[in-house]
């Protein structure tokens, strides 16, 4: 353990110079940072809403839109159903409040018709009336489809404003239908665009007459006509095109979407799971050389030309976008689609709840517990404990610049958990230099006492590093809020402390013993 090579002494200089640089941007105030030069880092920590404010949404999420969009879908379903025999005739196919009805013409088909049916709904309730049937929801499974839409759209919320996972996101039910959302330090008008849009994203043939139509006018059974979110005509007039209702592929068959860059100008790349990459392969197959609609939220993002078959399930979508739009788009679609509209019923500017006067709590209790550690080391260990001392500095430092460059989220709790920090660092440092000082007692040589030391303490350091680790995985798995700004710079302070123990003060007093080559340790 006394033998270091020369290249795992340039690695570890390396990450402490690079620690440094990381988190020198923190001391500047975030108003200089423009002024930073370019080619340095700028990033710096971000504070959570009870240290820096941000913003207070409170959204009502339209359920039962969505479950009128699902009725809708089991109406067609139904019809579907029953067209495939050729003998069932039926009339007066509609929705009521929680199913759909239809009557059938002939008794004879009435057990065909129940067969049918029960295909199409079999954990629905299904009823008889003569020759009415009716295909319905009972209030519990209506219940469960409600709870389930909110919380589908609270999981994709959170997906598209931290997809990372590392910000201090609160998502909150709110009564039947209402979702109360907290963002520290977030820009509330790009929250609003974030939210607003439904995402919902599916491919449709056009129908040869794309010039600009009037939306008004009648069309055709079986097409629609939808609006160009960005092109106009030479009038400046939006270009509307007649689409054909039927999707050919839908946005629930993405599995991938990333901004990239095609000729020069942002586009937004896609990929299709297997079943979406089939129907996609044989659709631009049979319509080569026509159009075709990319629709997002009922507006037309794009219509190119089918040029040939596009068999392997990727794809462009290309339009009039700003590497922020397009950044913005592939996001909303790698997240996926919101099952129901959201409106923002309550906007407020969250002020921080504790501040400045928390965060300078904060820091004079690291600065004490600092001193503190310092102090005890200085006595128990001297020299060694000088040593272990600026290890622990470095290690606060690199805890900064891994808060940094992940822009994970800063909160009362994460400071809690750097000045625990603080306290755990030096527990490595202690196993092994009263390991050295037990070998040292025990009449072996400084070198050997030192090589002895570090290999034999190092079973146990993991261990209890490792058991720490996992109880800060599991905060960070099953907590909310405060616990996961607990658990992340738990976690993060356990990786830099071994680092700064095993590395950062190994290499110090290696080089220390070579220099010196002390005839005793002064332990």
């Amino acid at each position: 353990m006394v033998q270091i090579g020369k290249w795992k002494i340039i690695l570890v200089l390396a990450i402490c110079a690079l620690g440094i640089l990381l988190a020198s941007p923190n001391v500047v105030a975030p108003e200089k940072v423009d002024s930073i030069p370019a080619w340095l880092p700028k990033k710096q920590m971000n504070l959570g809403l009870d240290l820096r404010g941000g913003a207070h949404l409170l959204i009502e999420a339209k359920v039962d839109e969505a479950l009128k969009e699902g009725l809708q879908s089991l109406q067609q379903g139904v019809r579907s159903a029953l067209r495939r025999s050729p003998t069932i005739g039926y009339r007066g196919l509609g929705l009521i409040r929680n199913g759909v009805t239809v009557t059938v013409r002939n008794e004879k088909d009435r057990d065909e018709t129940r067969q049918r049916l029960r295909e199409i709904g079999n954990e629905m309730l299904l009823e008889r009336d003569e020759n009415v049937f009716t295909l319905r929801f009972t209030e519990e499974q209506l219940r469960d489809r409600r709870a389930n839409i909110l919380e589908q759209a609270m999981t994709i919320l959170g997906l598209r404003i931290d997809p990372e996972g590392v910000k201090d996101l609160s998502l909150q039910r709110q009564g039947a239908d209402r979702i109360l959302l907290q963002v520290p330090g977030a820009d509330p008008e790009a929250l609003k665009r974030l939210i607003g849009q439904t995402a919902k994203m599916s491919f449709h043939l056009v129908d040869p007459e794309v010039s600009t139509l009037d939306p008004r006018r009648r069309v055709r059974p079986g097409t629609m006509v939808l609006k160009s979110r960005d092109e106009a005509d030479a009038a400046g007039q939006p270009v509307y095109y007649l689409v054909k209702k039927r999707v050919e592929v839908s946005g629930e068959n993405l599995v991938d979407s990333q901004a990239t860059v095609e000729q020069g100008r942002p586009v937004v790349s896609f990929r299709f799971d297997p079943v979406g990459a089939r129907r996609f392969g044989n659709t631009t197959r049979r319509n080569v050389d026509k159009p075709f609609a990319i629709v997002l939220d009922k507006e037309v993002i794009s219509a190119p030309v089918i040029r040939e078959p596009i068999l392997g399930g990727n794809g462009i979508i290309s339009g009039n976008f700003t590497t922020e739009s397009a950044g913005e788009l592939a996001l909303l679609l790698r997240s996926g689609a919101l099952p129901v509209p959201l409106t923002i019923i309550e906007e407020r500017s969250v002020g921080p709840s504790l501040g400045a006067d928390s965060i300078a709590a904060g820091k004079t209790a690291s600065i004490f517990g600092l001193i503190a550690v310092a102090v005890f080391m200085l006595m128990a260990y001297g020299r060694f404990g000088a040593m272990a001392i600026v290890a622990l500095a470095i290690n606060l430092i690199l805890i900064a610049a891994a808060l940094s460059l992940l822009q994970a989220t800063l909160t009362l709790p994460g400071i809690a958990g750097i000045v625990l920090t603080i306290g755990m660092a030096v527990d490595a440092n202690v196993l092994v230099f009263e390991r050295i000082r037990e070998e040292q007692r025990a009449g072996r040589t400084p070198i050997s006492a030192v090589d002895a030391g570090y290999s034999r303490a190092l079973t146990t350091i993991i261990d209890a590093n490792l058991t720490t680790f996992i109880a800060a995985l599991l905060l960070y798995m099953f907590g909310s809020g405060p616990v996961k700004g607990f658990a992340v710079t738990l976690a993060i302070g356990l990786c830099t402390s071994m680092f700064s123990a095993l590395m950062v003060t190994r290499l110090m007093v290696v080089t220390w013993l070579r220099q010196r080559r002390p005839q005793r340790l002064p332990l």
